[in-house]
């Protein structure tokens, strides 16, 4: 017999880093009663507390979804990676901590294609509200919020010569990505506080798990939503099974089912539920409830190509493939909470323009004083460095389909990467002024080699075949459950899915388009938004 759990105000599915806001703020006050629901464990694998644990907790199955993706024609025919986080905190807990909001247009764009209430000036509060930032609150920074926003804790020299570098092309300094102008080169801020993660988890769910109001259940697997008949669109509940047994919750009058499942987990639901392309559910025999063909289009994420080079000077490489430095590492760490096991996944971040008449920056890099064949596996035998390079507002357009009834099987992603000249061209820019970076005085006097793609590829059509072949996602898949009016949205401004009452949509996957930069503050700030709204509607 599936088993009933209570009713219940607010039932939230997914306690990633949009869920765990919602959860705390839906609870405050002591008037609703909430149900977060979890497909992961708990946070209590002590790598995911330590800024460097990604190393342990990507390709974890215990911590990771361990998705992977059809073989795109983009990348000559590879299937590749996408972790995604299955664990309380979900992403936000095996991230590379890296705090990056996006560009102030990112937003008035949305605005302009009809949301209201999300230009950048509507949503930079919510920022604000959402942030501990180690420097203080500011004009853009808040000083008092639940997530710790903190300097990136270690420098090396080879750190320095990158940024020196970039200005010695007419890339300016950037202390403050997030403030007023996002073009420049400096060090990323983290999601980190006193050497340990933030993750939304930490922020906002440890605060908040003790309330009355608040039930969470983890190893929850939503199995789809609950309706009053057949041809209900008016969501009564959830159904869930936990470790292999069924569950249900349903909504006390007035109350709401809220998707936090990503942009992956939150098309999966509704499309499992009866909510999408009515031609794919009719060939898995799911009853068409809503037909939106939006949900699970457009999907959009950012392809990162990691040039990688040999230096002169040691890295990480050096220090984590020795033992004796190794364990030096870790007493450094358990001492003091500092040295490499304080890092993020990257150290410089530039953000630059591939065409000087270009407005806003389109391309992002990410630097690392370290190299792998994919970040989470083996460090290379040599001194190595890598310059990840990805283009921020790709025109490419992919999509999220399920494959079956069963809630338990992976959906097919098609992520349709560098399927638009624009893209292409972007690629290559990109890796060019990789190139241009490496050449210049102040980091020429560390390259040895570049080892991948390597000097052999000259031309446009050399440097793309190779983007081709080692090019690997950076991890922020988005836009699946899209906001706006137009017949692919799957939300309105306020993210009450369209046509169906009781349920909302609360996560990276109502993007309209992709922001230009990482995602998690852009997913926690949506959630921040989401809640004021949701408590203006009760009433």
């Amino acid at each position: 017999m599936t088993q009933s759990v209570g009713q219940f105000d607010y039932i939230i599915a997914g306690a990633g880093s949009a869920g765990c806001v919602l959860a705390n703020r839906l609870s405050a006050g002591g008037r609703n009663t909430v149900l977060l629901l979890e497909a992961g464990g708990k946070d209590n694998n002590p790598w995911i507390h330590v800024p460097v644990g990604y190393f342990k907790t990507l390709h974890n199955p215990k911590t990771d979804w361990s998705y992977k993706t059809q073989p795109d024609p983009g990348l000559n025919g590879r299937s590749i990676d996408w972790p995604r986080g299955k664990t309380l905190g979900g992403s936000s807990s095996i991230n590379g901590l890296l705090y990056i909001r996006g560009q102030h247009d990112d937003y008035n764009l949305w605005r302009q294609l009809g949301n209201a209430g999300w230009s950048y000036d509507d949503v930079l509060p919510y920022f604000i509200r959402s942030e501990n930032q180690e420097r203080g609150d500011s004009e853009y920074h808040g000083g008092d919020g639940p997530l710790s926003v903190s300097d990136m804790p270690v420098h090396r020299d080879v750190c320095k010569g990158l940024i020196d570098a970039a200005e010695e092309i007419g890339i300016p300094r950037n202390d403050d990505f997030n403030g007023a102008v996002q073009e420049g080169a400096g060090y990323f801020q983290l999601t980190a506080r006193n050497g340990l993660r933030c993750s939304s988890a930490v922020a906002y769910l440890r605060p908040a798990r003790k309330r009355d109001n608040l039930e969470i259940i983890t190893h929850a697997h939503v199995e789809g939503l609950l309706f009053g008949d057949d041809t209900s669109r008016e969501a009564k509940g959830i159904s869930f099974s936990v470790k292999g047994r069924p569950h249900h919750a349903t909504l006390k009058p007035g109350g709401e089912v809220i998707l936090s499942a990503g942009a992956i987990g939150s098309p999966q639901v509704l499309q499992l539920s009866g909510i999408g392309p009515g031609e794919l559910l009719q060939g898995l025999n799911i009853p068409v409830r809503h037909e939106l063909q939006g949900v699970g289009g457009n999907l959009q994420d950012h392809l990162q190509i990691r040039m990688i080079y040999e230096v002169n000077v040691p890295t990480l490489n050096d220090e984590i493939n020795n033992f004796f430095h190794r364990m030096l590492i870790g007493i450094q760490y358990v001492a003091a909470r500092r040295g490499a096991m304080a890092m993020g996944a990257s150290q410089v971040c530039i953000f630059c323009k591939t065409r000087p008449e270009m407005d806003n920056p389109d391309i992002q890099f990410h630097f690392q004083p370290l190299s792998a064949d994919k970040p989470g596996v083996e460090m290379h035998p040599f001194s190595g460095i890598t310059m990840s390079v990805c283009q921020l507002r790709p025109e490419s357009r992919g999509r999220i389909d399920i494959v079956s009834p069963d809630p338990h099987v992976y959906p097919e992603i098609h992520p349709n990467y560098l399927s638009t000249t624009l893209d292409q061209e972007t690629a290559v820019a990109g890796m060019r002024v990789s190139r241009q970076l490496t050449e210049t005085k102040a980091m020429s006097r560390f390259i040895v080699e570049e080892k991948v793609p390597g000097a052999k590829a000259k031309s446009d059509a050399e440097l793309l075949d190779m983007a081709r072949n080692i090019a690997q996602t950076i991890y922020h898949p988005t836009s699946t459950c899209k906001m706006g009016s137009d017949p692919a949205a799957v939300v309105d401004e306020r993210l009450r899915v369209h046509g169906v009452a009781n349920l909302r949509v609360a996560d990276a996957s109502i993007m309209p388009t992709l922001v230009s930069g990482n995602t998690n503050a852009p997913a926690i700030m949506i959630a921040e938004k989401a809640s004021d709204m949701i408590l203006a509607d009760q009433g």
